[in-house]
């Protein structure tokens, strides 16, 4: 009976073809987006765990307590002292090829012995003498070839693999690695256990990992993949309910055979079981194909955002290929069981009857909209919970508000536009083709709805998402104008920064010097007007000179009093500090700051709060005299504003002569701004793309619903084709139908996509990064919904429509009958 049964049932997809191929179209593209970003997940979050088990659970960095750089001296004393501390000097190199590398230099027989850098693969003496060997990981080796070279000429010694190595990471003896980076007798930090207390002079430095700062990151590519996820599915529960409702004759005489209920929903749950696996299969295939294609923006994008090394060749575990399985069946099981409860639940002598299957669906509308004012009600909740967390709390109450607020509005879709077809249906009773049409896409919408609840999520996350993109674009743009404002950016080497300074004092095309100098500190305390809190948290310090013509530009979103008296403020000793530290620790001008220095503990004033984009530490900025006073550290960089009308060429090929600056000590401001527009143009490079891939599957999930349908619509037209209806206006019906509902679609899209943008960047920014983006709307991006929505209509109508057009008028007669 189970055979016989199963074959009969799949005797269907034999006799239509299509909507076989729409399920299996509609779990491959559902599984191959979600697959596509899980795979890419994995792949960095793999990397992560190398790059933070390279030097062992239980490690701390040392640095000096007075800011100056450390030298090898300070680890001999150290040892000397009984400290159990090991160097570790760290710098970047650039191959030949363009490639660039970190270069760590450590010494073996100093390292804890938990560290990954402990074991040396090998001999020891091979290691610490020369030619030496260089340690990295095996995908690194891959990109280096056999014999690298560096930018100089210089050939890199013998390369070893070793799998425990994050990507990108080159590990050498330390003197082998100080020859390189030409760092003479400096060090980069002490490396000590976690429980040892620091010396006198030093203070612990403790560093987020690269997978807690790209947190956010990856929850949002997650977040985009189970929003494809979910519209693929739709394709998968129109093609089911579509594909069961023909089947009521089918089932109806399988029962009165003998074929027990359970029995006929345990052959349909095993039919869907074998299409399953089958999309499933080739959705995982094609994951990986799409995640080997979009990795390398990603790398980009966490490279340039948070500095994190990631793989570009995928490690994909074994739960990957479990969880993407797993995830895609989870999915189908969720899309076809309301289909499969209906079907249990009609009666044995209605099942033969069309109508019976329709007649449910009203009653299933008022459910939607009762569960969708629920979804409302939760977007509420998590909006109150979202609003009332600190920053850089609250993220997945965020993305809990956004999908609920998607929910909501794909319940509440179908009863809106059931309601507003029975408005129109009186205003179009004098024009009886009109009052057909409206009646027909009643009678479309049971099966057109979840089409356009997919076009609805799709349309709105497509608005939403380019909005965000789009104001952060203007923003970021804004920002770089205000705070990249020197024609010329030097760091040149510490012995040379005063002869420089001196140098283009004396040029007369030059206007001003923005010299620049940063530190680290402490922050013990926090005290407020009504409150003092203490804490222990490391923040960085930068200095800048408050010349005219960088106070004129810098942008500041809040102070105690005017923009003049906060500047005046900052030269008098006080601070400004960044959005990030402001939001996350709750500080507000006026507040006092208690910092850890080398002279002791020092009370700052906070004059005023800046934006600070991209940055995912806190910072706190004091002018460069008071950095260097406070910290005893030697200034690091420089501005140089030219007079108006200078060009800044001249001046920098006369700096490159004089002083011998190579291209990373000279930039031009141009060179700094179109590197960073092109970073945050591949930042989001892999989010435009989701989005489109996104919508292409809203379209295919109405394309597989008018597909599946489209033999009952001709077989409606045949009687208006009968009645004196020429074919060119039947399809100009149909086409006016499609576009009328896509076009009421994308109206309800435009609101709730300025609703998800603010939700993204008031919200979920703030609470994913610590800062807040203004909240920009594009007109011309509403237009473009509009126009989106109506062309994803006529699109997926034109297959259909075509056919329409194409069939002879004999054969639309002939269509009388349903199959």
């Amino acid at each position: 009976m189970m055979r016989v049964g199963l074959a009969t049932l799949l005797s269907h997809y034999r006799r239509h073809p299509g909507q076989l191929a729409m399920l299996l179209l509609g779990l491959w593209v559902a599984g191959a987006l979600w697959s596509g970003v899980q795979a890419i997940n994995a792949s960095a979050r793999e990397s992560y765990g190398r790059a933070e088990a390279w030097l062992g659970s239980g490690v701390v960095w040392l640095v000096r307590e007075d800011g100056q750089p450390l030298t090898y001296r300070d680890f001999v004393v150290l040892r000397r002292a009984g400290v159990p501390v090991s160097p570790l000097l760290q710098g970047e190199i650039t191959t030949k090829g363009g490639l660039r590398l970190t270069l760590v230099g450590m010494d073996p027989l100093t390292l804890p012995a938990n560290s990954v850098l402990a074991d040396t693969s090998g001999s020891l003496r091979d290691f610490i003498q020369p030619p030496w060997q260089v340690r990295l990981a095996p995908d690194t080796r891959a990109q280096l070839g056999d014999s690298p070279r560096l930018q100089d000429g210089t050939l890199l010694p013998p390369l070893v693999e070793a799998f425990a190595l994050p990507p990108q990471t080159l590990v050498m003896d330390i003197a082998a690695a100080a020859q390189l980076l030409q760092a003479n007798d400096g060090i980069t930090a002490l490396l000590i256990d976690k429980e040892q207390a620091a010396p006198a002079g030093f203070i612990r430095m403790t560093r987020a990992g690269p997978g807690e700062l790209t947190e956010s990151f990856h929850l949002n590519l997650t977040a985009m993949a189970l929003l494809a996820l979910i519209v693929g599915l739709f394709i998968v529960q129109a093609a089911l309910g579509l594909a069961l409702e023909q089947r009521l004759a089918l089932l109806r005489t399988l029962r009165a055979l003998g074929v027990p209920a359970l029995t006929l929903l345990a052959l349909l749950v095993l039919e869907l079981l074998g299409i399953g696996l089958i999309g499933a299969s080739a959705g995982l295939i094609s994951g990986v194909w799409l995640a080997k294609a979009l990795l390398p923006d990603v790398a980009a994008t966490l490279q340039s955002l948070y500095g994190a090394k990631v793989s570009a060749s995928l490690n994909l575990p074994l739960h990957y290929w479990l969880g993407g399985m797993g995830v895609t069946l989870g999915g189908l099981v969720v899309a076809a069981g309301g289909v499969l409860w209906r079907a249990s639940r009609l009666p044995l002598l209605g099942l033969g009857q069309a109508q019976v299957w329709r007649s449910g669906f009203e009653r299933q509308l008022g459910w939607q909209a009762r569960l969708g004012v629920m979804a409302a009600l939760l977007a509420l909740v998590c909006g109150l919970v979202l609003w009332g967390s600190p920053a850089g709390e609250g993220l997945l109450a965020g993305f809990g508000l956004v999908a609920a607020l998607l929910l909501a509005a794909a319940l509440c879709l179908p009863p809106l536009l059931a309601r507003l077809l029975m408005l129109l249906l009186p205003w179009a009773r004098p024009r009886p083709l009109m009052q057909w049409a409206l009646a027909d896409m009643q009678l479309q919408l049971p099966r057109l709805s979840l089409a356009m609840m997919a076009l609805l999520i799709a349309l709105t996350a497509n608005l939403g998402v380019s909005s965000m993109v789009g104001g952060f674009r203007l923003t970021f743009l804004d920002w770089l104008e205000r705070r990249l404002m020197a024609d010329l950016y030097l760091r040149p080497p510490p012995a040379q920064f005063e002869e420089i300074h001196a140098w283009l004092g004396r040029r007369p095309e030059v206007q001003a010097r923005l010299t620049t100098v940063s530190a680290e500190a402490e922050l013990l305390e926090i005290t407020s007007t009504a409150t003092a809190r203490r804490l222990s948290l490391t923040v960085a310090v930068f200095g800048i000179t408050p010349a005219p013509e960088l106070v004129a530009r810098w942008p500041l979103l809040a102070s105690l009093s005017e923009r003049d008296a906060a500047w005046q403020a900052l030269r008098r000793g006080e601070a400004f500090i960044n959005e990030q530290l402001a939001r996350r620790e709750g500080i507000a001008p006026g507040d006092r700051l208690s910092l850890v220095t080398p002279g002791g503990a020092q009370v700052i004033t906070v004059a005023g709060i800046y934006p600070d984009y991209g940055n995912p530490r806190g910072e706190l900025v004091l002018t460069t005299a008071r950095v260097q006073l406070l910290f005893e550290v030697p200034p690091t960089a420089m501005g140089v504003v030219l007079s108006p009308g200078i060009s800044a060429g001249s001046l920098r090929q006369a700096l490159r002569q004089r002083f011998n600056l190579g291209e990373q000590q000279l930039q031009d401001q141009r060179e700094v701004k179109a590197g960073a527009t092109v970073i945050f143009e591949r930042t989001f490079a892999i989010t435009r793309a989701l989005n489109a891939l996104t919508l292409a599957v809203a379209a295919l999930a109405l394309l597989a619903t008018l597909l599946a349908q489209a033999g009952a619509r001709r077989r409606a037209m045949a009687v208006l084709w009968a009645l004196g209806v020429s074919r060119r206006r039947l399809v100009a019906i149909q086409l006016a139908q499609l576009a009328g509902m896509a076009l009421a679609t994308g109206l309800l899209a435009v609101p709730l996509g300025v609703a998800v943008t603010a939700c993204l960047v008031w919200g979920i920014n703030v609470a994913a990064f610590g800062w807040r983006l203004p909240l920009h709307v594009f007109p011309g991006e509403m237009g473009l919904t509009l126009a989106l929505a109506v062309l994803v209509a006529l699109l997926a109508a034109a297959l259909p429509m075509l056919k329409l057009f194409r069939t002879p008028p004999r054969a639309l007669l002939a269509e009388d009958e349903y199959p």
